[in-house]
C-alpha cells in the first residue's frame, strides 16, 4: 500500500491559521460587552459597535481574513506610526530630540505633560508627539528622498488609492480640534514646532481621516513585521524594531502595559476601532471593530488579538 503522502508545509500553515481566525470571528459573534463608540468623531458614531473584522499577512505573503474586514474606516491615531516612520527615516537624530520615548502616564490628549518637559512630548503616539512629528514632516528639506505625505506611504504599501472621511476634516473645529491647537501652541511657544499651528493641523486631521479597510491596513504594516533574516536592510530592520518597541510601550494608550500582558504583541489603536498589531519576522495583523473602552482601544479587537497571539504563538514574550 503507498504511503500517503504529506501535504506542503506552507499548505498546513494557510488552513492552520485561516482555521484560527474563523474561530476568533465566531467568538466575537458571543461577546456581550463592547464598549462604546467614539461618538465625540464626526461619522463614528454611527457604526455597530459589536461588528468585527481582521486580516492578516504573514512573512511568506498568506493573506487570511475574516469577519468585516472589509468594512472601511477612518486611521485616526494609527497614522502616527506611519508618521512618525517617515521623520525617522528622514532625520532619526532630530526627531529623536524632538520628541520623547517614555509612556506618559497621562491620557493621551492631556496637555500637563508637555508644560511639564518644556514642549517636549514624551512620545510620538500621543496627541502633543503626533503634531511635533508632522511639524518635522513639514519642515523636511527639499529633496529628502522619502514619501512626502502620510498617504502617499500607505497607498504605496498597499498598491491602491485609499478613501477620506470628510466629515473628520469638516469637524475639526470642534472640541477635539481646539485641545489640539492648544498642544501644538504650547509646543511652539517653548520652540519645538516651526510650522503655522494651522499647517500642522490641516495636516494632522488629514491623515486621521484617511479611510482603509483591515486587509489594506495590514498589508501598510507589512514593513514593521520584516527584519534582517526576510531580506530587510539593517536600517530597515532598524527603524522597524523602534517604531514596533514605543507601540508596544506607548501604541495602546493608558492600556499599554496591560495588553502587552495579556497579548505581547506591538500594537496601535485608533479612536474609529481600528487597531494594527505587528508580530515581528511573522505578521502583520490588522483589527476592527468600533467599541472602545475607557482608554480609547478597541474591545473585540483586543480580545481579538490576545487569542490570536496565544493560538499562534506570535506574543514577543515566547
Amino acid at each position: 500500500m503507498a504511503a500517503k503522502q504529506k501535504k506542503p508545509a506552507r499548505a498546513r500553515r494557510v488552513r492552520d491559521l485561516q482555521s484560527v481566525i474563523d474561530d476568533i470571528v465566531a467568538q466575537m459573534k458571543v461577546v456581550d460587552s463592547f464598549g462604546r463608540a467614539a461618538s465625540h468623531v464626526e461619522g463614528i458614531g454611527e457604526f455597530e459597535t459589536g461588528e468585527f473584522g481582521i486580516a492578516v499577512v504573514t512573512a511568506d505573503g498568506t493573506l487570511a481574513t475574516g469577519g468585516k474586514s472589509d468594512h472601511p474606516f477612518p486611521l485616526q491615531s494609527i497614522s502616527k506610526v506611519f508618521a512618525y516612520t517617515l521623520a525617522l527615516r528622514a532625520d532619526t537624530e532630530t526627531i529623536l530630540k524632538r520628541v520623547g520615548r517614555e509612556p506618559s502616564g497621562d491620557p493621551f490628549n492631556s496637555i500637563v505633560d508637555l508644560e511639564r518637559h518644556k514642549g517636549i512630548p514624551r512620545n510620538p503616539y500621543i496627541n502633543s508627539g503626533a503634531l511635533v512629528v508632522i511639524d518635522a514632516l513639514l519642515t523636511r528639506p527639499r529633496g529628502h528622498g522619502g514619501h512626502k505625505t502620510v498617504r502617499a506611504m500607505l497607498e504605496d504599501e498597499v498598491g491602491e488609492k485609499l478613501g477620506r472621511m470628510a466629515e473628520i476634516v469638516e469637524a475639526d473645529g470642534e472640541t477635539a480640534g481646539f485641545h489640539n491647537r492648544a498642544h501644538a501652541s504650547l509646543a511652539k511657544g517653548y520652540k519645538n514646532l516651526e510650522s503655522k499651528v494651522e499647517d500642522v493641523m490641516r495636516a494632522y486631521v488629514e491623515n486621521c481621516a484617511i479611510c482603509l479597510d483591515c486587509r489594506q491596513l495590514a498589508l501598510a504594516g507589512r514593513y514593521l513585521m520584516r527584519d534582517r533574516r526576510s531580506g530587510a536592510s539593517d536600517d530597515e530592520a532598524r527603524l522597524a524594531r523602534r517604531v514596533n518597541a514605543l507601540m508596544m510601550t506607548c501604541g495602546m494608550y493608558d492600556g499599554s502595559g496591560e495588553f502587552a500582558f495579556r497579548a505581547g504583541l506591538p500594537a496601535k489603536s485608533g479612536v474609529g476601532g481600528g487597531i494594527l498589531a505587528i508580530a515581528p519576522g511573522k505578521a502583520s495583523i490588522a483589527t476592527w471593530s468600533p467599541g472602545l473602552d475607557d482608554n480609547g482601544n478597541s474591545v473585540l479587537g483586543m480580545l481579538a488579538l490576545e487569542r490570536l497571539a496565544e493560538q499562534m504563538e506570535w506574543s514577543v514574550f515566547g
